[in-house]
């Protein structure tokens, strides 16, 4: 059995419980189209995506909207849920330290949303990691906030698109 030796996918030293946005793609596990279908509601120049989420959908944006609400430090300011994968835009922001601990870094909340919707699910539900973009100032932020709005748009054409 050849094992497969995987590319890093973060940056090396960067401290990822650091003050800052983030930009976190996560996908399904062979990209199966199990989160949602996109509709086009309307025709011509009025044409619009509309997302109808599947149980396992909403169950995602459950889990989305609890880090929202309950993880000190950490707020998810846009999310699209795609037929196969999650766009998050993720705020840091200073938590004060107790007893010399900061709050848990970046890959340990998307660990354990990774692994809660993963149980609830009762199969797995994630391909292995997910990808990160650091967020580099005011207009990277908005061109991020774009992309994540304008994605159901553009399904049809994006990368991850399956049929």
């Amino acid at each position: 059995m050849d094992n497969e030796i995987r590319k890093p996918n973060r940056l090396q030293e960067y401290d990822y419980a650091t003050v800052g946005a983030y930009f976190i793609t996560i996908c399904t596990k062979d990209r199966a189209d199990i989160l949602s279908k996109i509709r086009i509601v309307g025709e011509g120049l009025c044409a619009l995506p509309h997302i109808e989420l599947t149980d396992v959908g909403k169950m995602v944006e459950q889990s989305i909207q609890y880090i929202d609400r309950t993880i000190p430090g950490f707020s998810v300011d846009r999310y699209v849920i795609m037929p196969n994968h999650v766009h998050l835009l993720i705020t840091l922001s200073a938590i004060p330290e107790t007893g010399g601990h900061r709050g848990p870094p970046l890959h340990k909340v998307i660990g354990q949303f990774k692994s809660y919707t993963t149980h609830t699910y009762g199969r797995v539900l994630w391909q292995r990691s997910y990808h990160d973009h650091v967020i580099r100032g005011e207009q990277d932020y908005r061109d991020v906030w774009e992309y994540i709005d304008q994605n159901p748009a553009r399904w049809r054409e994006d990368e991850l698109y399956t049929q």
